[in-house]
């Protein structure tokens, strides 16, 4: 299973007021193991950023002057992300900023749906977590996720930030603290990122019910099928 977790930052909030997207960031997985193989790109929008944006992600209209436009990245970007699922954290804004660059081109290379398919974070923390603040931000206080580096938004770091949530989410241990200390294996990176559990790690201890608990169980088992009238299913 391939999976693309992506992020952009934009000179706005609206693709439909003309705003562009200024910086792609891409990190794969697959088998829900990072790979390594990145995507990255900043990109010249040819227009200003707003004040408001700057503050978000910090980057300048005079940093973009000599950067490429989204033209000159597009094929590169489709074909990385072709016949992935794309994981991203508010899903229909990065769609929709991808989708209205995509339209701007000469050439129809068609939509995003055409390439990849799209699995939406906030709409799984939503449903997983409801009535509670599920931002990035505390999506990692929520799975213990440092994100103490992350002072400025930004596509890259947002999108293996995300990688850690999202195998949180889903099960998957982004890292795990047992009563020693074991070398974790770290996939393309040497500074902290998603890590597994090495394949010569000690099995874990098991610990074996006695009969008089089993006993025990049985019987607390009948006492809630008496309460529902009818047999419980794990019976």
């Amino acid at each position: 299973m391939r999976q693309i977790i992506l992020d952009t930052e934009t000179t706005g909030l609206e693709p439909t007021q003309g705003h562009k997207i200024i910086e792609i960031g891409c990190v794969e997985m697959v088998n829900r193991r990072l790979t390594g193989k990145h995507f990255h790109v900043y990109i010249n929008p040819q227009r200003e950023i707003d004040d408001g944006a700057m503050e978000v992600h910090g980057i300048t209209n005079e940093f973009l002057q000599d950067k490429p436009l989204f033209k000159d990245i597009a094929k590169e970007f489709l074909e990385y992300v072709k016949d992935a699922e794309l994981i991203i954290h508010n899903a229909p804004f990065d769609i929709g900023f991808l989708n209205s660059e995509l339209k701007y081109l000469q050439e129809d290379l068609g939509l995003m749906a055409d390439y990849c398919s799209v699995l939406d974070t906030l709409v799984l923390a939503r449903q997983m977590h409801p009535g509670q603040k599920n931002s990035l931000d505390a999506l990692c206080k929520r799975y213990f996720i440092d994100n103490s580096h992350r002072e400025l938004h930004g596509a890259l770091l947002d999108s293996e930030i995300l990688a850690e949530v999202y195998l949180g989410m889903t099960g998957g241990q982004s890292d795990l603290t047992l009563t020693h200390k074991q070398d974790y294996l770290t996939v393309g990176r040497d500074d902290g990122g998603i890590r597994r559990l090495p394949e010569n790690r000690q099995p874990f201890k098991v610990i074996s019910v006695n009969e008089s608990e089993l006993t025990a169980h049985q019987e607390y088992l009948k006492d809630i099928s008496k309460e529902c009238g009818r047999e419980i299913l794990w019976q």
